[in-house]
């Protein structure tokens, strides 16, 4: 099943040359949920073939330009394409008074629903469920009012090997029963037990988004056991005074995140321009953390 994040900016405040602002779109079993849409976030979407019209959810963290001015003209071109599927935003509170100023405004009346859900200041909360798929927004801790997403796979059902069910003539009936860990009886008597024919299904596999915030124990409960975090570095340890009084990270701050909350890989992002280049983060972070990636725009993170 596809559990991948593309990267469509991972910059710090303004556009650079190097780096846009923050953006991300996850394909999780199919489905595109884009997280944070900073400026010029469609183009980035069209530059790396991300299907636009297949985004139904949009997750925004917080209301600093760079996290969601791109939003409007992302809600404006679904419009103008011909969109007719629901659209839910979930973000700040004020995000939905900014959005209905910007419609009524420009006078556009939308040929599809757009619902915006606020998320909580205060405590971690469950925002969507579907079949395979949580999402949680949490508190994290910035300037102003800022929520990470923690993107959770249910447990999945055993799976009946492909064998078994020629071997013992399965019927659909007979499978679902079985995967729900339930013996069925056969035409010729025999009573199957389902250990017989299923194999262990993949352990869920969980993605958290956790930018911006300054380093954060409830941050770290919070997405405690994620099989991959991607978390800001804003600055590096030279800058940990700025970061500090900014409410950002230093790469070495991101990693003790994700060395206390058990995850498998950090992937770290929201690059301040100061920095020639982006490899002074990655060194730093493997001082404390052993799986460290560099988020750049356009590429794929496969989340095992």
């Amino acid at each position: 099943m596809t559990f991948e994040v593309t990267i469509l900016g991972c910059g710090a405040a303004a556009p650079t040359g190097k780096h846009n602002p923050s953006a991300q779109v996850l394909n999780v079993h199919d489905k595109l949920f884009l997280v944070d849409c900073g400026e010029g976030s469609q183009m980035q979407m069209r530059k790396f073939k991300v299907k636009m019209q297949r985004i139904n959810e949009v997750f925004i963290t917080h209301m600093h330009g760079d996290h969601y001015l791109g939003l409007m003209g992302f809600i404006s071109s679904m419009h103008l394409l011909g969109r007719k599927a629901k659209l839910t935003v979930y973000g700040p509170e004020e995000l939905k008074a900014i959005l209905e100023l910007q419609l009524k405004a420009s006078q556009t009346f939308l040929e599809y629903p757009l619902e915006i859900i606020a998320t909580s200041r205060s405590e971690k909360q469950c925002i969507y469920d579907d079949k395979s798929l949580r999402v949680y927004s949490f508190p994290m801790k910035h300037r102003i009012d800022c929520c990470g997403f923690l993107f959770e796979e249910k447990e999945r059902k055993p799976k009946i090997t492909k064998a078994s069910i020629g071997q013992y003539g399965l019927i659909p009936s007979q499978i679902i029963q079985l995967k729900n860990g339930i013996a069925v009886v056969l035409e010729n008597g025999e009573t199957l037990q389902p250990e017989t024919v299923c194999e262990d299904p993949e352990p869920p596999k969980s993605y958290a988004y956790c930018s911006d915030t300054a380093y954060s124990e409830k941050v770290i409960e919070a997405v405690r056991g994620c099989t991959t975090i991607y978390h800001e570095s804003t600055f590096m340890e030279s800058e940990v005074e700025r970061a500090k009084s900014t409410f950002h990270s230093t790469a070495k701050q991101a990693a003790a995140v994700a060395k206390a909350a058990g995850t498998k890989r950090l992937i770290l992002g929201h690059f301040s321009s100061r920095y020639a280049t982006d490899d002074g983060f990655r060194e730093e972070a493997l001082e404390i953390f052993p799986n460290v990636s560099l988020a750049n725009e356009g590429q794929v993170f496969t989340i095992h």
